[in-house]
């Protein structure tokens, strides 16, 4: 298969080294210096070119920020055939752009952004396949997610928005949290250091992006139940109350189970 893969950040990067062995890959970035150590792929400096490259699938590695943008350089240039896909961790808009585009799509997230995860083993990792795109697209990723062993959930684009909310926006307050009364320690416990190691990766993340996931519709009432467990805990270590923080405790186990 003939694939267009735009841009060559860290999970362009990841999908091109993934394909090339197995189809013809062609990359193409805005910054060409990004371009430098891609292997085994065609190296495309104008958009224009993927029009005599005629592919048969168009992965949209861009940043949330431009996925759309992205698209709409690519589309005069593609067959009306080609299957667009994007494996953005925010569907903001897509799912309108998809119904009004005239290609045929599909939509995924690999839950396993490079910050944190290990790109050479993710078989611990999972990956979201939205319901509404095209079959054959979506074979297309489903085989791809479990050569790389990672578990595969498909959710519709509005169950999904919901399940970031909560695996997404949770965390990322937390750490926000966390890093916003941070000072640093002479001699740092391994509590407190894994603690850091997280913030800041998290603060490594692009801005955009962290503005987007939190600013999920679903995403208020999610930082309600943080501010009013947190709250209660408050009251809980005021008053010293030993059988409120052994409910309390009990309680939180009892969610991690």
């Amino acid at each position: 298969m003939k694939i267009l893969i735009l841009g060559a950040g860290k999970m362009g990067s990841f999908f091109c080294d993934l394909l090339t062995f197995d189809h013809e890959v062609a990359v193409y970035d805005p910054d060409p210096s990004r371009l430098r150590f891609t292997f085994n792929a065609i190296r495309f400096s104008d958009i224009s070119e993927a029009g005599e490259f005629r592919p048969q699938l168009v992965i949209n590695a861009s940043t949330v920020k431009y996925t759309i943008d992205a698209f709409r350089q690519v589309m005069p240039y593609i067959p009306s055939g080609c299957i667009i896909s994007d494996i953005a961790s925010v569907k903001t808009g897509l799912p309108e752009f998809y119904a009004d585009c005239g290609h045929p799509y599909v939509s995924t997230h690999p839950m396993f952004g490079p910050t944190f995860a290990s790109l050479s083993n993710l078989r611990n990792e999972n990956a979201i396949i939205i319901s509404e795109g095209d079959h054959l697209g979506k074979v297309f990723f489903r085989d791809l997610y479990s050569r790389l062993k990672l578990n595969i959930v498909e959710y519709t684009f509005k169950q999904h928005d919901e399940t970031i909310a909560y695996s997404l926006s949770v965390p990322f307050a937390a750490t926000l949290a966390f890093a916003s009364v941070m000072k640093h320690q002479e001699a740092p416990g391994t509590t407190f250091k894994r603690h850091m190691q997280i913030a800041e990766g998290f603060m490594n993340e692009d801005e955009y992006l962290v503005s987007e996931i939190l600013f999920n519709p679903h995403t208020p009432s999610q930082l309600e139940g943080i501010v009013g467990k947190l709250n209660e805990l408050l009251e809980i270590v005021k008053s010293r109350d030993t059988e409120a923080m052994s409910a309390y405790l009990s309680e939180a186990r009892e969610h991690i189970k």
